[in-house]
């Protein structure tokens, strides 16, 4: 009878370490070369928006029909988007399903859908020695970054968020790198670009804690590509977000690619002597805002500028000796976009036409402003100097366009110009919209990884159609790293901002699954089908 329980006990602990090795080896946990991983968020970008920026380049550069993006050549899969909330999430939800590997609410920052702070990827690499930073176009406090670097019950708590990110919590300091806008956040009211009510100077604090500060695109390249960065570095490079790649001075703001660039030298650089490598956040952050605006013009642009730094993080890859792996995703799509528009009643036309969005040389947000300035800045105008003015200011030198009506130019002057705008260009090249909103359209994964054992990792695990918690599971498994753990440290974050509790009603989400954590725990369990 003895030997019969030893052979069940000996069985049974065989067939769990083959279960573990397996596990192992099919996520390359056992590997002892240092792991890089470069997460990339084209925030809004559904698979139309390849389609526009595919005919778009090759209409504006002259190449043949068979072209496509750098992004195309690296297609694994796609992922299904919705909330915990809504079949349709917002971009707070989307974020937190990659960094903490859960559904939660519309809305929630690192926080579960019963408003309990989660461990987030970002977190447990940095308490396991690796290297963290982020960059994207928008607000470093915005949804996307938010969701990897704080825990906040609503994504409009950025005061909060911003305190978060330079190390007021429980965990402190996590985040090495920071690139993008926002710098607003960091300041107080009572100063220029300061937009705080706390009158804290999070700048001056930070400063005062070791980081290092860049203000502007001179600054910024003092940093050499990011060979002469010093860590922890933030560079808060415009009050919100940085303009659209449109509308982008150059010499006023660096690109998402030289962004890009930086970082991962700078990350590179910290970890020539670790062990351990680093973890890089990307976000094209302003394709979701084009696509909200419904503006195809900036949309194409912010595309080709997220492709850019695809490629310049792919290079980047294939020239590193240590592992490393790139996935990039979107969070959902914007705008509903289709590239076909029917403009009349009659039987619609197969057509839709790139070259009226190499036309306008601006965006709506753009050309929005510049009608306001005029209107505030020059006196009181007559309608005479006002219609000359859009029509030879805007409609012409802005947008391309020469077949306007009166109507056009006294719906630009009275009405919005936002939507005037970009509704004239849409027309033009028969791009079709169905919401200023979000959709819930499944969105594609992009993936490399430099050796054939991470391709075949990363084909085996996120090839095919997956929920979006799936691509964070298996950040969580590659680099063998446990986010329940770091959810018990984190369980203490101040979350909640009181004065923000004023101001908006506290509605608790809906939940479509799940009514307690055991058939919310059951529930990803199947989802995620690990």
């Amino acid at each position: 009878m003895r030997s019969q329980v030893g052979l069940v006990s000996l069985f049974l602990g065989l067939l769990l370490y083959l279960l573990v090795s397996v596990d192992a080896q099919q996520y390359e946990i056992g590997s002892k070369k240092k792991k890089n991983i470069i997460f990339m968020v084209s925030d809004g970008m559904g698979p139309a928006s390849l389609s526009l920026a595919r005919s778009f380049r090759q209409y504006r550069d002259n190449l043949p029909y068979d072209d496509i993006l750098t992004l195309d050549k690296h297609l694994i899969g796609s992922s299904r988007t919705m909330s915990s909330s809504s079949l349709v999430t917002d971009s707070a939800a989307g974020a937190t399903a990659f960094s903490c590997s859960l559904k939660t609410y519309n809305g929630a920052i690192g926080i579960d859908q019963f408003k309990k702070p989660c461990g987030t990827i970002l977190e447990a690499l940095k308490l396991k020695g690796y290297m963290t930073g982020m960059v994207v176009t928008t607000r470093i406090t915005d949804a996307t970054p938010a969701s990897f670097s704080s825990h906040a019950e609503y994504r409009y708590q950025e005061d909060l968020i911003a305190q978060q990110q330079l190390g007021d919590y429980p965990l402190g300091r996590m985040v090495d790198l920071i690139i993008g806008g926002g710098k607003c956040h960091f300041l107080p009211n009572s100063i220029e670009n300061g937009c705080r009510n706390d009158n804290l100077n999070l700048i001056e604090k930070a400063l005062k804690d070791g980081w290092s500060i860049i203000n502007n695109k001179l600054e910024f390249d003092y940093l050499n590509n990011g060979f002469n960065a010093s860590l922890p570095l933030l560079a808060l490079l415009a009050p919100g977000d940085i303009p659209y790649d449109l509308d982008r001075d150059p010499l006023q703001y660096p690109s998402l690619e030289e962004q890009t660039i930086t970082a991962l030298n700078a990350l590179n650089n910290s970890t020539k002597n670790s062990d351990k490598g680093f973890f890089l956040l990307v976000e094209g952050s302003r394709i979701d805002h084009a696509g909200h605006s419904n503006d195809p013009a900036a949309q194409v642009r912010e595309v080709l500028a997220y492709d850019k730094a695809f490629e310049a993080a792919l290079k980047f890859a294939q020239n590193s000796d240590d592992e490393t792996i790139i996935i990039s995703t979107s969070d959902h799509e914007t705008g509903g976009l289709v590239t076909a528009r029917q403009i009349s009643p009659s039987y619609p036309d197969y057509i839709w036409y790139p070259q009226a969005l190499l036309n306008a040389t601006h965006s709506g947000e753009f050309i929005t402003k510049k009608l306001l300035d005029f209107k505030n800045n020059s006196g009181n105008k007559d309608n005479s100097q006002l219609s000359a003015f859009v029509q030879k200011e805007i409609l012409e030198k802005d947008l391309g366009i020469f077949d306007y009506t009166a109507e056009d130019i006294d719906k630009m002057i009275k009405g919005s110009a936002l939507d005037v705008a970009n509704n004239l260009v849409s027309i033009r090249s028969q791009t079709g919209w169905t919401t200023h909103g979000h959709s819930a359209v499944d969105v594609n994964i992009y993936a490399y990884g430099n050796s054939e054992k991470l391709m075949n990792s990363l084909y085996r695990h996120l090839g095919g159609n997956h929920e979006n918690i799936e691509i964070g599971k298996f950040m969580e498994k590659w680099l063998d790293v446990d986010l329940q753990k770091i959810t018990k440290l984190v369980k203490d974050t101040k979350f909640k901002d009181l004065a923000l509790e004023l101001e908006i009603q506290d509605q608790e989400p809906i939940l479509v699954h799940g009514p307690n954590d055991e058939e919310d725990d059951e529930w990803h369990e199947n989802v995620a089908n690990y």
